[in-house]
Formats: structure tokens, C-alpha cells, sequence
């Protein structure tokens, strides 16, 4: 059954939300594309600071490359972790419980484990993601709770968080684990009901999508990752790579998902992008060059 929803209960919410958090901490931030329902591209004139490179050196070795993994102990984040280690790369893991940490992950001489929590501000992330990482994997994600202002926390402070930690070190590349659907009420999408269900909690998709506009406007180099729902099965089918604000429903593994963000270190095709991805088992087998490739910039 549909869940009625209208955008003035969105909009008043979301205003509340907003109000409820600390100005002094926060960026400014405009309600007025999503009031409007119009789509959230960027402009061309907007300032890429940097060439477009991969993480990878010349030979194509990962050797001494150190990628810090944000919500390195979640359901994507623990898989994009290790199929890091798998590549070769050194992974700093970025966690909230090192116990946890420590019975996730086996003994590894690549892996170092930090503790961090994104919504402690960029200072302290600064600190845990040094001077010798070379790219950030954003893999965080609310956790379900009471409170309202969880998704804003996490998904849209702890984004900027990270993003103006990259600065203070200057780490240029970037990767953001997003969802499909986030610019859902641009897409006509308002009443569908993955969209009015995930946006009960706190307006996440919302929280999302303007993390993704800060991204999109600070200079980095950055791929972010759009996927379809998660599921924790084993992949079984191969990937449909889309242009943002495409795709409006499907899945796709969370095995896949960490493969799309590590591959994504290594193609200079998937930089300054925004891409959706779900599994299909009849979509035919690309290479990842490809599917980048097929993204247009925007």
C-alpha cells in the first residue's frame, strides 16, 4: 500500500531538522532545488582543482598506495576493505569499535585499524587519515535509531567532514558510497515508495543528495557511487552502470558495490563522475573501463 506523503510534509520537516542542528558547524544549505523539483546538476564553470589521475602508479601496481575506508566495519564498507587488501592496496580502516574491528578482520600487516567517527569533525579525521593516505573511501551509513537528526549527523555532516579533512591533508581522490534515488522528487519519483519509506527516517535521501552537492562543489576528484538496494547475497547478475538520477529501482550485491568503489581508485574514466548501478543476471559482461567510460561528466 502507498504511503501518502506530500512535499510540504518533506519541506516542513526538513526545515525543523535543519533548525534542530548547530549553525555554527554547518555549511549553508538550500532547500530550494528540492521545493522546486528541479534536478541538481552542477554548472560547468564549477572549479576542478587537479588533474584527473587514478591511485595507481604508472605500472599499474598498488604497491605503498594507502586508501583510508570510512565505516570500514559496515556491510559494504568491510567488503570494500577487503577486496582492497585483496588488490594489493595498504587500507587504513576507519572505525567506530575496535573490538568490532579486530573480530571482523583477520591479521593483516596491510591493514591498520583507526578509530574514528566522521561526526567528531574534520580536525580529528584529519588526524586519523594523516599524511599518507591517498584516497578516501566513504562507505558510512546511519544507523536506525530515534533520533531525527541521524541521517544529517552522519550522511551529511560526517560527508562534509571527511571531505574538508581530505583538504586539510591534501588528499584529492574522493569516493562516496550514495544511494540511488536520492534526487527522487527531481526524477518525478516523489511518491515512490522506496523513496517516501527511506526518507521517513530522518529524510536520509535528502541528507544525501546535499552532501553529494559539497562534494560536487569542493574541487575534489570524486566518484560517487549510486547503487540500487543492497543485498548481502553473493552477486547474480553482472552490472548495469547508469547516468545519475536514471535509475529508480533494482539491486545489487554489496560485493559488487565494493568493486565498482575500488575499481573506481584505478580508472581515470570514473573520475568527477556520478554513477548508478544495480545487477541484472540478462545485462551483458562490460569491463569497468567501459562502464565508466559510457558516463558522461556533468
Amino acid at each position: 500500500m502507498m504511503i501518502p506523503i506530500s512535499a510540504s510534509f518533506l519541506t516542513n520537516k526538513t526545515t525543523f531538522l535543519l533548525h534542530s542542528l548547530p549553525n555554527s558547524t554547518l555549511p549553508p544549505f538550500s532547500f530550494s532545488s528540492f521545493l522546486t523539483l528541479k534536478a541538481t546538476k552542477m554548472d560547468e564553470s564549477e572549479i576542478k582543482v587537479g588533474k584527473e589521475e587514478s591511485v595507481n602508479n604508472n605500472n599499474g601496481s598498488n604497491i605503498s598506495k594507502k586508501i583510508f575506508v570510512a565505516g570500514a566495519t559496515g556491510n559494504t564498507g568491510k567488503r570494500v576493505v577487503e577486496q582492497l587488501l585483496a588488490k594489493g592496496y595498504t587500507v587504513k580502516a576507519g572505525v567506530r569499535d575496535i573490538q568490532k574491528a579486530n573480530s571482523t578482520f583477520s591479521p593483516n600487516p596491510a591493514l591498520q585499524i583507526v578509530k574514528t567517527d566522521v561526526t567528531d569533525g574534520s580536525g580529528k579525521l584529519a588526524e586519523a587519515i594523516s599524511d599518507d593516505s591517498d584516497a578516501v573511501i566513504c562507505a558510512t551509513g546511519f544507523q536506525r535509531s530515534w533520533d531525527p537528526l541521524a541521517p544529517w549527523k552522519v550522511d551529511y555532516y560526517g560527508t562534509i567532514n571527511l571531505v574538508e579533512a581530505c583538504r586539510k591533508q591534501g588528499v584529492k581522490r574522493f569516493i562516496l558510497i550514495s544511494s540511488i534515488l536520492v534526487n527522487g522528487a527531481a526524477m518525478g519519483q516523489l511518491f515512490n515508495p522506496a523513496y517516501v519509506f527511506l526518507n521517513i527516517f530522518g529524510l536520509v535521501l535528502v541528507a544525501k543528495l546535499q552532501a553529494e552537492n559539497y562534494i560536487r562543489k569542493s574541487g575534489i576528484n570524486y566518484t560517487i557511487i549510486r547503487p540500487g538496494g543492497l543485498k548481502n547475497d553473493p552477486p547474480s547478475g553482472n552490472i548495469v552502470m547508469e547516468p545519475e538520477d536514471t535509475l529508480s529501482g533494482g539491486s545489487i550485491s554489496r560485493d559488487q558495490v565494493a568493486e565498482v568503489a575500488v575499481e573506481a581508485l584505478s580508472s581515470p574514466e570514473a573520475s568527477f563522475k556520478v554513477v548508478e548501478i544495480i545487477a541484472k543476471p540478462e545485462a551483458p559482461t562490460r569491463t569497468f573501463h567501459d562502464l565508466f567510460s559510457a558516463i558522461n561528466q556533468r
